[in-house]
């Protein structure tokens, strides 16, 4: 099998943004205050594993799920991409992600590493999403998804290296900086969002979408 490497790249950095990990650093800030240093280790990778279980469950189930409700794979992916859309839209004019899960975990008296860490912060609605569209049954033959799933995984083993590094992180982006970056993948984001619709369209028949040499895909 001869790899598009420039296919793998568009779908890591598809990932990498919908997944955020630099977006979930003050989460996991906040959801670490009160436990001792020593356990921030456990709290990193136990939110990781669930997140990680979570995404693989709509990689290997999600598009059956679409399909035994009679909905059409091309309009998942219009839906999908309007609420990437939203989502990338809340990141770059709205609350930063992780301030909107902040207080949402001080309302639910938050005392474990599965909400808000796992989800919705780690394995985010937009992540969901962008791994069943990214894994189309129909475009996609099994290695493709397993490779799909090889880079979800290497995504997140990078969001564990991130979360164990989180104090030293901490010092050097400040909360601030963290919020900036979230920003601009909020930008990534809603570029990717609209090349969604612009698939589904092209699936269901409404309009016919050639790909740019080297464009970025997530329909690929």
């Amino acid at each position: 099998m001869v790899l598009d490497w420039s296919a793998l790249l568009r779908e890591f950095i598809t990932l990498f943004v919908v997944v955020d990990p630099i977006g979930t650093l003050p989460v996991f800030y906040f959801a670490t205050a009160r436990v001792p240093q020593e356990l921030h280790w456990k709290f990193a990778v136990r939110a990781v594993l669930v997140a990680w279980v979570v995404l693989i469950a709509f990689l290997v189930a999600g598009q059956w799920l679409l399909e035994g409700l009679g909905l059409r794979f091309g309009s998942f992916q219009i839906a999908g991409g309007i609420i990437l859309f939203l989502f990338a839209l809340t990141m770059i004019f709205g609350e930063s992600k992780a301030e909107h899960e902040i207080e949402e975990a001080a309302r639910e008296h938050f005392s474990g590493a599965v909400f808000p860490l796992a989800m919705p912060s780690i394995a985010s609605p937009g992540a969901m999403l962008a791994i069943v569209v990214l894994t189309d049954n129909h475009a996609h033959s099994v290695p493709d998804q397993l490779m799909t799933a090889g880079l979800l995984t290497i995504v997140l083993i990078l969001t564990l290296l991130l979360l164990l590094l989180g104090a030293q992180l901490k010092r050097v982006l400040g909360s601030t900086g963290a919020s900036v970056v979230s920003r601009v993948m909020g930008i990534i984001l809603a570029t990717v969002a609209v090349d969604a619709v612009l698939g589904g369209l092209d699936a269901v028949g409404v309009m016919q979408i050639e790909s740019p040499p080297g464009g970025l895909s997530i329909s690929e």
